[in-house]
């Protein structure tokens, strides 16, 4: 049971965790969002599904090289404005401007035009993304040091965060609907123009009222130079190095690498499951079913679950609430097998509210126990802090974990025997679709567990590396 009390000092205003949670906002509503409006690659402007595939997997690969770049960067700018700020502001009006820009394909357009076209301003995006959420991520793990404030920091915004899943599901009902937009093609540009916009305007919020770690606090930092980029490069090198070696950081990438990607590789299931088992292939019958499972996992995530994980964590400690809580995501996916019933398409709710424990629980904690990571990290190796890097190559794994699913999410279908192009599946395939959309996310949930099992970076530790860190250097 936590005993420690958090300083008024260590406190956070709540209108600095408003201000940084706008930002995670604009973190989950541009994936999101994307996520919705490659489906329309396909259907609106005629691009092959192979070449649509490509278009969402060729960008991860540029991905994985710029995040923990830009983690180094921001970790080592020294700027009048912060190590963080700038990066966020410019980083967000550039997002906000290319997510507008990637959508204004034309279906009239050759294939291949709109393949190149959108493939080059996807890496451009994916770039001026980086820019902003990378820093961003950092900013968050920095701006308080209390270890159970971190944890209602985190939860405040991923609260916020969710606000982004109630709303993207109903794009592709907006979308698509005739009494909106004339053709798909035009709902997407002009909604993609919208999305952009709201973007642009929280992301750069949190670079406005959110405060940062003051940069005479922060010494033997590597200056960011063009001039000697080779120094620059082997100081990355040297940080990735201490970082891949602290073992409490890598549990926490292996813990997240397994339940999201099982939760991803699963994601579309429930869409197919609600369609085929449940309305017999009748998409008019299945109607906004889809939509509201999505939504109302929202909901129960920011206003149940999450408040709940806060509670467990400050009384049983981070480790403790995250093994609870996957453990209780597991029994919701058990529950699922009677949810999907043909008879009665309300029961769809009920393992909601046990389902979404795992992935509610796993961003708020993980978050907050990558910040205690980076002071263990500050403690064993010196400054500079390293929260941009960190949290780069933290992400970087959410980010591979979702380009797997995506293939490994097709080939889970092709399997089961599924048939895109059939308006009724086999009973058995839909029987093993079922079993593979329950088991699968619980068996990488049940191996998170055995990963996080001896994670021992307490409150106590935490505590004492706490102290140890101020007696060193001062507050920060």
């Amino acid at each position: 049971m936590s005993s420690a009390q958090t300083f008024s000092r260590d406190k956070l205003p709540l209108g600095q965790k408003v201000a940084f949670g706008t930002g995670n906002l604009v973190v989950n509503l541009l994936p999101g969002a994307l996520g919705v409006f490659s489906f329309f690659l396909l259907t609106a402007f005629g691009i092959d599904p192979f070449l649509a595939g490509l278009l969402g997997g060729l960008p991860r690969l540029l991905d994985a090289i710029t995040d923990p770049i830009m983690g180094y960067i921001t970790d080592n700018t020294k700027s009048r404005f912060g190590r963080r700020r700038p990066y966020i502001f410019v980083g967000a009006i550039l997002s906000g401007v290319l997510f507008a820009l990637l959508w204004q394909l034309n279906p009239d357009n050759t294939e291949m035009y709109n393949f190149w076209y959108f493939l080059i301003l996807s890496l451009i995006f994916i770039i001026a993304n980086t820019i902003f959420a990378t820093p961003y991520i950092g900013l968050g793990y920095e701006m308080t040091s209390d270890y159970n404030e971190r944890t209602r920091l985190m939860a405040f915004a991923q609260t916020i965060g969710q606000v982004a899943w109630m709303i993207v599901p109903w794009f592709w009902v907006l979308i698509a609907n005739p009494n909106l937009f004339e053709t798909q093609a035009v709902g997407v540009r002009n909604l993609s123009i919208i999305v952009g916009g709201i973007c642009i305007v929280l992301g750069i919020i949190p670079a406005i009222f959110c405060k940062e770690i003051k940069q005479e606090s922060i010494t033997n930092r590597d200056d960011i130079t063009f001039k000697n980029i080779v120094k620059n490069f082997k100081g990355l090198i040297r940080s990735m190095v201490l970082i891949f070696k602290n073992l409490s950081f890598l549990r926490l990438c292996g813990a997240t690498f397994l339940v999201f990607n099982g939760f991803q590789l699963v994601a579309s299931f429930s869409y197919f499951i609600i369609v085929f088992y449940m309305f017999q292939g009748n998409y008019g019958d299945a109607g906004s079913w889809p939509a509201w499972f999505s939504t109302v996992s929202a909901l129960c995530t920011a206003f149940l679950i999450i408040p709940i994980i806060t509670w467990m964590s400050n009384r049983w400690g981070k480790r403790n609430a995250f093994i609870v809580a996957t453990f209780i995501s597991i029994i919701g996916y058990a529950l699922k097998w009677w949810g999907f019933n043909p008879d009665n398409p309300w029961l769809i709710f009920m393992p909601i509210p046990f389902m979404v424990f795992g992935i509610g629980g796993l961003f708020t904690l993980m978050m907050s126990m990558t910040a205690d990571v980076c002071d263990l990290d500050e403690y064993k190796n010196g400054m500079p802090r390293k929260e941009g890097t960190f949290g780069a190559i933290y992400w970087w794994m959410v980010k591979l974990g979702q380009a797997l699913a995506l293939v490994l999410g097709g080939l889970v279908l092709k399997l089961v025997g599924f048939d895109a192009g059939a308006e009724i599946q086999a009973p058995e395939t839909l029987t093993n679709l079922r079993l593979a959309d329950i088991l699968i996310p619980a068996i990488t949930a049940g191996l998170a567990i055995l990963v996080m099992w001896k994670y021992d970076l307490t409150e106590e530790k935490a505590g004492e590396i706490k102290d140890a860190l101020v007696k060193r250097r001062g507050e920060l």
